[in-house]
Parts: structure tokens; sequence; C-alpha cells
């Protein structure tokens, strides 16, 4: 039996937050505070795609400066 994911016909935008996190979001709605737009749009596959082929690095960017400033003092030690 088929279900309605399956079956998604919805277009998606790729949308990313100020800490580089990616999600999709509808194309018809209004995207939500704090995050933007960064110019995908498609199926929930191809999006998705657009995601894993670009988002290597998981850690929110936050994390990421705080471990470079660490190491970063590490260095001058």
């Amino acid at each position: 039996m088929a279900t309605d994911r399956e079956h998604d016909e919805t277009t998606y935008v790729v949308v990313m937050n100020e800490d580089e996190q990616y999600s999709i979001w509808p194309a018809g709605l209004s995207v939500p505070s704090g995050w933007c737009y960064v110019g995908k749009h498609g199926s929930k596959a191809d999006c998705l795609k657009y995601i894993a082929e670009t988002w290597k690095d998981m850690r929110p960017l936050s994390l990421r400066k705080q471990l470079r400033s660490v190491r970063g003092r590490e260095e001058q030690a």
C-alpha cells in the first residue's frame, strides 16, 4: 500500500539557520524566523540530495568557532 510520503508532490526549499544547519521547508510557506532560503528548491529528494552534498560538517557553526578558538589557544601555549 502506498503512503502519502511516497507520493509527495510538494515543492520544497532548502533553508539554513545562523548556525549553518540545513533543513527543507514547503515552498508555499513563509520561511521561519531565524532561517533563510539558500537558493535551492525542488522535490523533497532533490533538496535532501543538495543538503547531503553541501552540508559536510554537521557541527553547528557556533561549536566549530568555539573549537577553533580552543585550538588557537592551545597552539599559543
